[in-house]
């Protein structure tokens, strides 16, 4: 790091490229909880990048919100679709697979196979609804991946279903526009990046270890993303937009970060 001066005669900090990338990549291979902690250690130092002067809450909030925003930026320059979430064997498996939410297993929705309707929206030619056994009929893949939660805990399953970038292409999918979006039967909503829609491991998924999502993990289907942290997998998913405007998500719009690379 070396120190120049701006045009107020002010301290400007600048930062070594290659040595932000190392330690960048470093701190993106450490469980989520695990950075807190060495962020929180960290604070003095950040707060020469960001600007900020942690004297009150508004202030401390000010640059969360700066380093979560820069954390996002740097994880999309690092993210590669040719980097690939590690897969695992069937004797790897987590069983009991656990069940986590924002409310308990008994709140879990039901929605009925018989009427349930995909709807898209959004930047995609083909906005027509979709039913269960016309997404059952479509390229099936599988995968044996790690589901990481950001509090701190991981279990690996195994999930079936159609690769989400082709499920884009088939529907006419604007793949230039910017973000994802889906909305849930749980009042759930999430968003991702279209690079991450377009990850040859993420996956519209339908089934789980072999059978149907039960309710308690997402029937009638998620987006199971290896790459991503739990929270940004959304479950029970009614609505598929494609959009250039930010849209959110229900965790990130509590201070979450958004991009929630694992």
């Amino acid at each position: 790091m070396s120190e120049s001066e701006n045009r107020r005669g002010e301290p400007r900090w600048t930062l070594d490229r290659k040595s932000l990338e190392l330690d960048v990549r470093r701190e993106l291979e450490m469980p989520s909880r695990r950075l807190f902690n060495r962020r929180v250690l960290t604070l003095g130092g950040l707060t020469m990048l960001t600007g900020c002067t942690l004297q009150d809450d508004a202030s401390v909030n000010t640059f969360l919100e700066k380093v979560s925003r820069m954390n996002d930026r740097v994880q999309a320059w690092l993210f590669s679709g040719e980097r690939l979430a590690p897969t695992y064997t069937e004797a790897d498996i987590t069983r009991p697979f656990p069940f986590n939410a924002f409310y308990a297993i008994d709140d879990v929705p039901h929605v009925d196979a018989s009427t349930y309707r995909l709807v898209l929206s959004g930047r995609v030619t083909g906005k027509r609804v979709w039913t269960l056994d016309e997404l059952y009929a479509l390229p099936h893949a599988e995968q044996i991946t790690r589901h990481i939660c950001v509090e701190g805990w991981s279990a690996i399953g195994r999930w079936g279903g159609t690769p989400f970038g082709a499920f884009l292409a088939r529907v006419g999918a604007d793949t230039r526009a910017k973000y994802v979006g889906f909305k849930c039967a749980d009042d759930y909503y999430e968003s991702i990046d279209m690079p991450t829609a377009l990850h040859p491991q993420t996956l519209l998924a339908f089934d789980y270890d072999g059978q149907r999502l039960p309710p308690e993990f997402g029937f009638p289907m998620k987006l199971r993303m290896p790459t991503k942290l739990g929270y940004k997998n959304p479950k029970h998913i009614m609505e598929i937009f494609v959009t250039d405007t930010y849209p959110g998500g229900y965790w990130v719009d509590q201070g979450y970060n958004w991009f929630g690379g694992s």
